[in-house]
């Protein structure tokens, strides 16, 4: 598969293909999915709750993105890599959005960043797009923004909620944007505001009808403990598999079924006594 590009991103939009995305954040991950038909990869600020053990996304910084950015580039040639902007590195200033924004690419190696909000954040991603970098808008269900909703709550089930976030997707279009997340939106509203747009919009907990989806790797594949958001679905359940294998690893020690002849080194001479008596000779 050939290396896919921002402009072809924005392509789907015509061709009516749908856009597939994950989060990874390390090297591992990046290799193996490196070698399937995913579209787009992002290091997103969910990291600090999956790789860092934070209670929500405000802790990490751009050092933190910058540092998974480089793991995920080192395994990651074929997808779209998209670094995403924590929290208060775009929020003071156009001139803080541009600068983080260009570590993001010049040190972490993303080719595109993704800006949290509508509103007075829509400045920040004109400027950033200004500058000639990718932007990915992302409204609805702003993690950044939890304490401001009092927690991860779904976003225009009002009228007002609704026409908001439908006027903020038309404005980061008209910014720049090569493509907006949609999270925790009614499918409905969803729909309107991908059937509006001339980008293509890219789902999670907004239902069938964007233009493509996006979840956190580690969701998807049964790897998180806890509470899971109604919109996941796990493909897989690699956390039991993983905790069953471990137990097994255990088990095999104690007793001694691990490790084998097979999984062990030997001298070429039948015992250490004759190395040593011939090294002394």
């Amino acid at each position: 598969m050939d290396k896919i590009s921002v402009p072809a991103i924005i392509d789907r939009k015509k061709t009516g293909k749908k856009i597939s995305a994950l989060t990874a954040y390390d090297f591992t991950f990046a290799q193996l999915l490196n070698e399937t038909p995913i579209d787009l990869i992002l290091v997103g600020d969910s990291l600090g709750m999956v790789s860092l053990g934070y209670e929500n996304t405000l802790p990490v910084t751009v050092e933190d993105i910058i540092y998974h950015l480089k793991a995920v580039r080192r395994g990651l040639q074929k997808p779209v890599l998209v670094g995403d902007m924590p929290f208060m590195s775009y929020q003071i200033s156009n001139e803080s959005a541009v600068e983080n924004a260009g570590k993001l690419v010049k040190e972490g190696g993303a080719e595109a960043v993704k800006i949290e909000g509508g509103g007075k954040m829509i400045e920040r991603v004109q400027a950033t797009v200004d500058a000639g970098i990718s932007v990915m808008g992302h409204i609805g269900l702003t993690p950044q923004s939890v304490h401001q909703f009092g927690g991860y709550r779904v976003q225009g089930k009002n009228f007002q909620g609704a026409r908001q976030i439908k006027k903020d997707a038309e404005e980061l279009q008209k910014a720049g944007v090569f493509s907006i997340v949609l999270e925790g939106i009614p499918m409905e509203l969803a729909e309107e505001i991908t059937n509006n747009l001339d980008v293509p919009t890219i789902g999670i907990g907004a239902g069938v009808h964007c233009d493509g989806q996006i979840l956190v790797l580690q969701d998807m594949l049964g790897l998180n403990q806890g509470f899971l958001p109604k919109y996941v679905k796990q493909f897989a359940e690699l956390g039991s598999l993983t905790q069953s294998a471990v137990n097994e690893y255990i088990q095999s020690i104690q007793t001694g079924a691990f490790p084998t002849d097979e999984n062990s080194y030997h001298l070429k001479t039948k015992s250490l006594k004759k190395v040593e008596n011939q090294t002394q000779s």
